[in-house]
């Protein structure tokens, strides 16, 4: 059963996200060398050991993607039409403008968007098939104008498949793990070299992403996936499902409900037990809530905000706006019993590739912005370097670069 705490012992929950990444990172780094070294070689080895590939290809080719999509139920597609609709028009609502700035007569400022070149999105297929994330992870970067766009799996269902069909994905490889992390690093002959790799993986995933972050651009290292709920008067059959919605993902996930009334945590203590007797993936729920997740009785709302910002959720799900100004650090936000979390892994809109493990304190989720370069540009006419002149040449002998100085100079004493 749920572990109900007093707020004081939440640091030990706070303690239980630490991941195995040492080890992992021990694991994967033989086989990202060998992958540099050995390339398309090394890359089918793995997926024939880890993902059970068949045959030499690790392209799916367009003709699968295709038949797939055909083979797709109406309601699926009718649902991928909805969901990729509002995803599209949220992640133009986050693409960084072109602006220009005048600051003085002749000095004229301003910033360009560019696309990357090549992105690789990893989507995880192991327990679940996941088009949502092909979604999440494709359209942002179809926004951004990224010329050319790759997806890796290891083991991708139809409904994947159909999905990055109807997305018009580039590029589609059958591949997982960290191999397939690899081969987007390092290019290979058959995968080009990402710019950038996103998406969710498991450990070993994001320990070949922390090992290559600097080597090649990554969105974030992820860990398992969390939910944070404040709740003051709610139903607790809805807070016990939007618990048991997170647990199901992973046994290694995180689910806490934080509430002053000491009343509705054992009411959903009781709920969660009483869900968990008809949910098809209880095996997988039962584990993360008895082992990572609880419910946390706090003397407050404050406390309660407060605890939040300490922790920095991945989801973070609130009763009221009202609470909105004091949150600091979460990768998403659902207000009100209205807006499940549910409802952002699928359909919402806003991107559900977000940062676990407390890195919602250095940033938000993927957005179209993480698929562009923001370029500045300045122009400068003679008379606003002269003008500029003075505090240039300054600095730069300030700094004991005489060269700098003397560049300045040289257009401005003739």
């Amino acid at each position: 059963m749920i572990r109900i705490l007093e707020s004081r012992n939440i640091g030990r929950l706070l303690g239980c996200r630490e991941a195995r990444m040492a080890e992992a990172e021990a694991a994967v780094r033989p086989i990202l060398d060998d992958v540099r070294r050995r390339g398309d070689n090394a890359v089918r080895d793995y997926a024939r050991k880890f993902d059970g590939l068949e045959g030499s290809s690790l392209t799916v080719s367009q003709a699968r993607l295709d038949a797939a999509y055909r083979a797709l139920p109406a309601s699926l597609r009718s649902a991928l039409r909805t969901a990729s609709r509002n995803i599209r028009a949220f992640a133009k609502l986050q693409l960084p403008q072109g602006r220009s700035l005048a600051l003085s007569p002749g000095l004229k400022l301003s910033q360009i968007v560019r696309p990357l070149d090549c992105v690789g999105a990893y989507i995880p297929s192991g327990r679940y098939p996941l088009p949502s994330t092909l979604m999440m992870t494709l359209i942002p970067a179809q926004v951004a104008g990224v010329p050319l766009i790759c997806a890796a799996s290891p083991r991708p269902a139809d409904a994947m498949l159909g999905t990055a069909s109807y997305l018009r994905v580039d590029r589609m490889y059958r591949m997982g793990g960290a191999h397939a992390i690899a081969a987007f690093a390092f290019g290979t002959k058959t995968v080009p070299k990402a710019d950038r790799i996103v998406g969710p993986g498991s450990i070993w995933v994001a320990a070949a992403k922390k090992i290559l972050a600097g080597e090649v651009g990554i969105d974030f290292v992820a860990g398992p996936t969390e939910i944070l709920i404040i709740a003051d008067e709610a139903n607790p059959s809805w807070l016990a499902a939007d618990m048991l919605a997170q647990a199901e993902h992973d046994t290694d996930a995180c689910a806490v409900l934080l509430t002053a009334s000491k009343r509705l945590a054992v009411a959903v203590a009781r709920e969660i037990e009483r869900q968990l007797a008809t949910l098809t993936t209880a095996p997988i729920a039962r584990v993360a809530i008895d082992r990572n997740s609880a419910i946390v009785v706090v003397d407050s709302l404050d406390q309660a905000v407060d605890l939040s910002n300490r922790f920095a959720p991945e989801h973070l799900s609130i009763p009221s706006a009202k609470l909105l100004p004091a949150i600091r650090h979460a990768g998403s936000v659902f207000i009100g019993s209205h807006s499940p979390e549910a409802a952002g892994d699928y359909a919402s809109g806003p991107n559900h590739v977000l940062p676990t493990s407390g890195m919602a304190r250095l940033r938000g989720g993927l957005s179209a912005a993480d698929y562009v370069k923001v370029i500045s540009v300045q122009q400068l006419a003679a008379g606003a370097l002269r003008k500029l002149a003075p505090a240039i040449t300054t600095l730069a002998r300030a700094e004991g670069l005489e060269a700098h100085a003397r560049s300045v100079e040289v257009r401005t004493h003739g």
